[in-house]
């Protein structure tokens, strides 16, 4: 007996939704995201789909370099469900990499390249990888990681190698005798990226038998709660994610005309889908930077191109707010600013409006949704304050810890339910089943609201909510009001136990102002926020820590304090 259909929830998004934007998607058949890519490369031709450092990638090119790391990678025993590593920054080696994995049948497994030599182990270990394809400026992480069985193939690249012959080996001197970024490494039985393409060109490359059911990516969590746990992300979730995100941005994005700002690092879930398929699925270019944390850098950059959209997240936003030179830009052409991965302040994105004239639009979703599973309408015009709306074929539920729905404007933990939400996490049947509820929605551990128009507030993470006197504190509150004070450039708040209120405020501020002291900080406080709100603790350091993408993390402020 087959089971039965999911019942279906209320949608009172569906009245808020942008005009021409269906309830639903219908996902095109046997569709993966190889044959999608290979089909934008044909129809995009000769539009550039990646710059890096003044260099453009064609579509054709992009095509035919992936069709020959595909082919080589076949040579090396690569089938469907083999899993590949992928350990580089934004540089056109990614794209070629990536597409030439998935056109192989293979499974992506992103890895950060900051991984210590023992977080690359385990999650080269968890995922069982065959090849890697790595940067040789993080190779002498890999080279103190002894105990690999299954790596069979490791592929070495430079920041250069696809810039030309001058200037990819200008960049790579300055590197390597200059700057001093490589890091001497010996690795055994390595290959070129270059000599790969080029073998990979001699040989014709065979299609495998691919299909929406097949993996496309293991794509792992940051492990900021635990240990880390590798998503399983098919072809059929992120055509579906690309599918529901194209109905909801098609009256907005040009198809061929638009420059996309890829700050955040391709290798993370948000700038994977958002910029490198999305955008890409409609023939726009991504500009990437390789270094996001080298502001000037950046800002360099972007004076040179006619950007007319740009992702990131609020340290990002803050960050380039901040550089003497942003506000000269010329933003005449950007008509998206995207916000994700973490809560946009107010102030920053009010500071954000000023400046560039084009408002933040929120959005959120997870690694185990592809990820994008709610949005705001493009053409919000103001900072709301809210994420948005659930996409199309989307279902948002908000539940207690008993699993009951709640009603309207009631906090509780916020549940997806949709064909871009993940299979399960890999190798883990428990975690997966604790991260379902029976019904399908999978259990984000977001604290959020639903409005009686169907836009959802999210309130903070669940593991982060304070308890002060029985209360429940959002640090993201605190942190959105204390973020305004004009002696303030970047706040952080958590809880630390209390013997009188269980737990209490503590901030960590990092001064804009460097007259600004404790004793004022708390009294705007107690101005702006009822009294369980108000900070006992302030402590300012000179910057807070952060993940690869920028998130605040507050696990270490909590070890810390």
């Amino acid at each position: 007996m087959m089971p039965a259909a999911p019942s279906p929830v209320p949608r009172p998004w569906l009245a808020s939704y942008p005009p021409g934007v269906p309830a639903d998607v219908t996902i095109p058949a046997n569709t993966t995201v190889a044959s999608l890519m290979e089909a934008d490369c044909f129809r995009y031709g000769k539009l550039p789909a990646y710059l890096s450092l003044g260099t453009p990638l064609t579509y054709d090119e992009l095509e035919i370099q992936s069709r020959y790391f595909a082919s080589w990678l076949q040579q090396q025993g690569v089938r469907t469900g083999t899993r590949v590593a992928l350990m580089m920054p934004n540089i056109l080696q990614y794209p070629i990499a990536l597409f030439g994995v998935l056109r192989a049948g293979g499974v992506a497994v992103n890895c950060n390249p900051l991984y210590t030599p023992r977080e690359l182990e385990f999650q080269l270990r968890d995922a069982g990888a065959e090849v890697i394809v790595v940067l040789e400026n993080f190779a002498h992480t890999l080279m103190e990681v002894r105990n690999l069985p299954r790596l069979r193939h490791i592929v070495v690249t430079s920041v250069g190698a696809l810039l030309g012959e001058f200037k990819g080996r200008f960049v790579d001197m300055v590197l390597r005798y200059v700057k001093r970024r490589v890091p001497r490494w010996k690795l055994e039985h390595t290959t070129d990226f270059r000599e790969a393409l080029r073998l990979g060109s001699h040989k014709a490359f065979v299609p495998p038998s691919l299909g929406p059911q097949d993996l496309a990516f293991l794509q792992y969590t940051g492990g900021t709660t635990g240990r880390p746990k590798g998503a399983m992300l098919s072809h059929g979730n992120i055509v579906a994610n690309l599918t529901q995100v194209d109905e909801w941005m098609k009256e907005v994005v040009v198809e061929g005309a638009e420059l996309v700002v890829t700050a955040l690092p391709l290798y993370h879930i948000f700038a994977l889908t958002a910029n490198c398929l999305t955008f890409m699925h409609k023939g726009a270019a991504n500009l990437l930077i390789i270094n996001p944390r080298d502001l000037d850098a950046v800002v360099k950059e972007l004076s040179r191109y006619p950007f007319s959209v740009i992702t990131g997240v609020n340290t990002l936003f803050n960050a380039l707010l901040h550089h003497p030179r942003f506000a000269r830009l010329d933003f005449s052409t950007l008509k998206v600013t995207l916000g994700g991965g973490m809560a946009v302040q107010r102030e920053v994105a009010e500071r954000w409006k000023q400046v560039t004239g084009n408002p933040v639009l929120q959005a959120y979703g997870l690694t185990e949704t592809s990820p994008a599973a709610i949005i705001n309408p493009l053409s919000v015009l103001t900072f709301t304050g809210s994420i948005g709306l659930p996409i199309p074929s989307t279902e948002v539920v908000i539940r207690d810890e008993g699993g009951h729905d709640l009603p309207l404007e009631s906090p509780g933990e916020l549940c997806i339910r949709g064909p871009q939400v993940m299979v399960g996490y890999w190798n883990q049947p428990e975690e997966t089943r604790a991260v379902f509820f029976p019904d399908g929605f999978l259990r984000t551990g977001d604290i959020g609201k639903l409005d009686a128009a169907g836009y959802v507030t999210l309130l903070d993470r669940k593991k982060d909510m304070i308890k002060v006197s029985g209360f429940n504190v959002y640090p993201n509150e605190i942190e959105d009001v204390v973020a305004r004070h004009p002696g303030v450039r970047e706040v952080a708040a958590i809880g630390v136990p209390d013997p009188h209120s269980g737990e209490a405020i503590k901030l960590f501020v990092v001064k804009r102002d460097p007259a600004l002291t404790a004793d004022q900080l708390l009294q705007y406080c107690r101005h702006e926020m009822t009294g369980y709100k108000v900070p006992r603790h302030v402590t300012f350091r000179e910057d807070l820590p952060h993940t690869n993408v920028g998130k605040v993390l507050r696990r270490a402020l909590k070890e810390e304090a």
